[in-house]
This record gives C-alpha cells, sequence and structure tokens, in this order.
C-alpha cells in the first residue's frame, strides 16, 4: 500500500472526512457561520477515535480483511502512545482557545473510550452490546455534529422544534450507515462476539431495519418542513437518503464489500461539499 493509501485506511481518513463536512454544515445551518476550526477540531476528534479503535479491532479486522491492520498490529505501542498524548494535548490546548467545547469533547471521548475498550463488566465494550453498539456511535455524531456548534455558538436560526427534528434525521440517517457497515463486517464480527444487527437477525432483517431508519429520517425531514420547523435549505437534505438507498440496494445485490462501504462514506462527504459550493454560488433555495 501507498503511504497515502495507508493512512487513509488506518485513521478511516472517510469517516474523518465526512464527521468534519457534517460539522461544517450543521454548524452553518444551525449557525449562519462558517467555522472551519470547529469542523477541524471534529476532524481531530473522530480521527483520534478511530485511530485507537484500530487497535482494539485487530481480530475482527483480521477477519475482514481490513486494510493496514497488519500497519497497526506491528506498531500497536507506537499507535497507542501517538493517540493518547495527541489526545490529552489537545483537550489542554483546545481549551485555552474554546473552554465551551471541553465538556463535550470529554463526553466524545470517553464515549469513544467505552465503546473501544472494554470497560464493563465481564471486559465488555459498548461494541459488544446489541443495540447499544449503533446507538453510541451515532450519538458520537450527535455530539459532534451538532453539539459542537451549539456549544460554541447557539442555534439562533432554528427554533427548537426545527433543532429536535433535524437532530432526529440525521441521528436516523447516520444509524442507516453504521448498520450497512455491519453487513460488511459481519463474519468479523460474529467471529469476536460482537452482536450487530446482521448477526442478530441475519442480512434480511439488517436490510428491514436499514430501510426503516432511512424511511424514518425522511419523515422526520419532510414533517419538519410540512410544519415549518425546517426551512427548504435543511429539508434538500432529503436527497441524500433517496441517493444512498439507490447506491447501497445496488451494492447489496452482489454482496456489499469494504470498497462499497468507503464509497458510499465519500459519496456522503461529497454530497456535503456539492451543497457548500451552491451555497458558495449563491444558487436558489440556500436562504429558504
Amino acid at each position: 500500500m501507498s503511504a497515502l493509501a495507508l493512512f487513509a485506511s488506518v485513521s478511516r481518513l472517510h469517516i474523518v472526512a465526512i464527521a468534519a463536512l457534517g460539522n461544517f454544515t450543521f454548524c452553518w445551518l444551525l449557525t449562519g457561520r462558517h467555522s472551519w476550526s470547529l469542523a477541524a477540531i471534529c476532524g481531530l476528534d473522530w480521527f483520534l477515535v478511530n485511530l485507537l479503535n484500530r487497535v482494539v479491532d485487530l481480530p475482527e479486522d483480521r477477519a475482514n480483511r481490513i486494510h493496514g491492520t497488519d500497519f497497526v498490529a506491528r506498531h500497536r505501542r507506537e499507535v497507542l502512545w501517538g493517540g493518547f498524548s495527541l489526545l490529552s494535548g489537545s483537550l489542554v490546548a483546545i481549551h485555552f482557545v474554546s473552554p465551551a467545547l471541553t465538556m463535550f469533547r470529554i463526553a466524545y471521548h470517553a464515549l469513544g473510550l467505552a465503546y473501544n475498550w472494554p470497560l464493563f463488566p465481564g471486559g465488555r465494550r459498548i461494541k459488544q452490546l446489541y443495540f447499544w453498539k449503533n446507538t453510541a456511535s451515532a450519538t458520537g455524531f450527535l455530539i459532534t455534529v451538532f453539539g459542537y456548534p451549539l456549544a460554541a455558538f447557539g442555534h439562533p436560526r432554528l427554533g427548537t422544534l426545527g433543532l429536535a427534528a433535524a437532530a432526529g434525521f440525521f441521528f436516523l440517517f447516520e444509524l442507516s450507515y453504521e448498520v450497512i457497515y455491519d453487513l460488511r463486517d459481519a463474519p468479523g464480527d460474529a467471529q469476536a462476539g460482537v452482536r450487530t444487527f446482521p448477526v442478530a437477525h441475519g442480512e434480511r432483517g439488517a436490510v428491514r431495519i436499514i430501510d426503516a431508519l432511512i424511511g424514518g429520517s425522511m419523515a422526520l425531514l419532510a414533517a419538519g418542513f410540512i410544519a415549518h420547523a425546517l426551512p427548504w435549505r435543511v429539508f434538500i437534505m432529503i436527497l441524500a437518503p433517496l441517493i444512498q438507498v439507490v447506491v447501497y440496494k445496488r451494492a447489496l445485490r452482489r454482496g456489499i464489500t469494504a470498497s462499497d462501504c468507503v464509497g458510499l462514506t465519500w459519496l456522503g462527504a461529497a454530497l456535503l461539499a456539492t451543497y457548500h459550493l451552491w451555497i458558495a454560488a449563491g444558487l436558489p433555495g440556500v436562504g429558504v
């Protein structure tokens, strides 16, 4: 693997990118601000959690043939030392710049540690707990994509009902990504004792859950728009789950692979980037 490809795989760069772009997007939607620094902090936090997660996930990553697993295994001590050093240093440094973020960052990283590391009785991780695995991961996205902008700037552009509808849409839509990834990881998860929806209910049951999550996310957006709680600039995001359905169903027919999941995440990041290009160009619907 090239150095860039190795870095992208070990850091799960596709997840870092979509988290940072999600933060940047919803910061604008909620507050009217384009905060590159807040998006960078969000990206850093997801980079750290993903990096440390790779150390713990070695058995299932080997079973699922995830790129970069051998590199992490060879450099496990360096990855741990570097990751925790950067985490502790960033918590102190960023606190002096933006103290309002500190409690949200601590909550996010505490959730990440409990998700990745065997801190529960019996040496279990949140990742091994049915239902809570996906819920915890989606909550992490909610903290960083919604919580960080709210802590920094409030939400003057959306009322409470609109904020709840937007957050509900995002939470359910993100959960659908989680279960799609679980379809890919089912063999390794079963071997490692991780009871995901595909492991517990099989592919057909997991697909029904994915479809329900996508449908629920779209219904929340539509209801918020009809109730005049969400403006058009938020409602237009209903295109993302519609596109996701088409893409993932095509992949499902031939068997979902790691490349499909990574590609689906990069597609989501590209849609967010396109959304901002639309805003920068001043095209219709942005201010509605």
